[in-house]
């Protein structure tokens, strides 16, 4: 069901050339999404609707969900998924208000000082995931920390459902009513990104998209970089597991798993010096898998080029292969897994020891769970608060505090054949016999 790739008594200059890897990136699928970003920037709600009908199966005139069916979702929503969605948004919450930076003022000289002021995003487009499954979960990943962070205006989309009448589904909007948003679309892929990228219809322009999505919606993103924000390329999800014999292969099995269902292109992947382990681990996907409700979807994924079991010589060579893989989850289920943890420098988030699996993290561990994938973890971290907020310096110097710096500046700006640059400095001073 899973491959196995054996590292062992291999020299490799670059492990991120034999981790395992899905064969259809986001760079591939940026011809597939680019025509349909252009539909929506030139042609609007009339485009969009028409990818719902084909992508969606879903026949509707108006992409705008009302204000009544927010509220009858809440009302209609099982009283148990409210009080866990009230203790998800809680904790979230908590960890997002520790996270809030305050402004800072540096006194440089005697009457120079720069403040770094943090000033919130103005107006955002929230990704949900609506297709495979309804991530409630990521309503409150990504208002949370917009919310906040101090956004003024919050819009989000996900994808319409046929069988809920064209629109999101009804948990989806629950959560945005128990949370306060009220701008919500029926927009799914592609198209969604497009419009908040561009403005279609109803909904205005953004300055940010944050969520994740499919391969389609995150290659959507990428295209769409520079003509609105976006947070990180957050797309069909993956577990790394660095483990030894003190794992227990039933939580192995059980962790890749729980990645595995969420689509066919989930990546699963153990890293182990432990032959008896992965033999392990082999035995209970067997089982597991065999009684898990979405079978089909998890054996795909597990059977990918994307999932695998990579045997390594020692932890070492562990910690080597998941720091150039830069999972985005990773778990540590070793001996002294706090110390290995420590090391790792390339991970959408690190999930320590044997009770901290992944699905805590998706939905109440207060940690966020919009997380960089596809090796994006070298470069960019979870969606948190920062996302949603901007670091301006705001530079205050009176006239002493300049003069004692001019001639820095002139000389800086002769070096760089920028005169007139200089000149500026010199204007403040001229005629006052300086």
């Amino acid at each position: 069901m899973i491959r196995r790739i054996d590292l062992r008594g291999r020299q490799v200059a670059d492990y991120r050339t034999v981790v395992p890897r899905a064969d259809f990136d986001v760079e591939a699928a940026l011809d597939v999404v680019r025509p349909i970003c252009d539909a929506v920037r030139h042609r609007g709600v009339e485009a969009i609707v028409e990818y719902s009908a084909r992508f969606d199966r879903v026949e509707q005139s108006e992409i705008a969900v009302p204000a009544e069916a927010l509220v009858r979702a809440l009302e209609g929503l099982d009283p148990a998924v409210r009080l866990a969605l009230e203790e998800s948004i809680r904790r979230l919450r908590a960890t997002c208000e520790a996270e809030l930076e305050q402004d800072t003022v540096t006194e440089v000289v005697p009457g120079g000082t720069v403040t770094q002021r943090m000033i919130p995003i103005e107006r955002v487009g929230l990704y949900v995931p609506g297709g495979i499954a309804p991530l409630v979960s990521s309503v409150v990943m990504n208002v949370v920390p917009a919310q906040v962070a101090g956004v003024g205006s919050i819009a989000l989309t996900s994808s319409p459902q046929a069988e809920h009448g064209g629109l999101p589904h009804p948990t989806i909007l629950a959560a945005c009513a128990l949370l306060g948003v009220q701008e919500v679309y029926a927009v799914g892929g592609a198209q969604a990104i497009a419009m908040f990228a561009y403005g279609a219809g109803p909904c205005r322009k953004v300055d940010l998209v944050t969520g994740p999505g499919n391969i389609y919606t995150v290659s959507a993103k990428r295209l769409l970089k520079g003509v609105v924000g976006i947070d990180s390329e957050a797309g069909p999800t993956e577990i790394a597991i660095l483990a030894d014999d003190s794992a227990e292969a039933a939580f192995v099995a059980a962790d890749l798993i729980s990645q595995a269902e969420h689509d066919p292109l989930a990546a699963s992947v153990l890293v182990t010096p432990s032959e008896a382990l992965a033999a392990d681990v082999e035995a209970e996907l067997d089982k597991q898998v065999s009684v898990t409700r979405h079978v089909e979807r998890v054996r795909t994924a597990l059977s990918g080029r994307q999932s695998g079991i990579v045997l390594v010589d020692d932890l070492e060579q562990g910690l080597a292969v998941v720091n150039a893989y830069a999972a985005e989850h990773l778990e540590i289920q070793t001996e002294d897994a706090p110390a290995w943890a420590a090391r790792v420098v390339n991970a959408g988030a690190i999930f320590v020891g044997a009770f901290a699996p992944v699905s805590l993290g998706d939905y109440c561990a207060g940690s966020n769970h919009v997380l960089p994938t596809a090796g994006c973890a070298c470069h960019s971290g979870g969606l948190s608060v920062r996302d949603f907020r901007k670091a301006v310096h705001v530079i205050s110097y009176d006239a002493t505090a300049l003069r004692d710096v001019a001639d820095h500046v002139v000389t800086l700006a002769e070096a760089e054949d920028l005169p007139g640059h200089g000149a500026a400095v010199r204007a403040r001073f001229a005629g006052r016999g300086e």
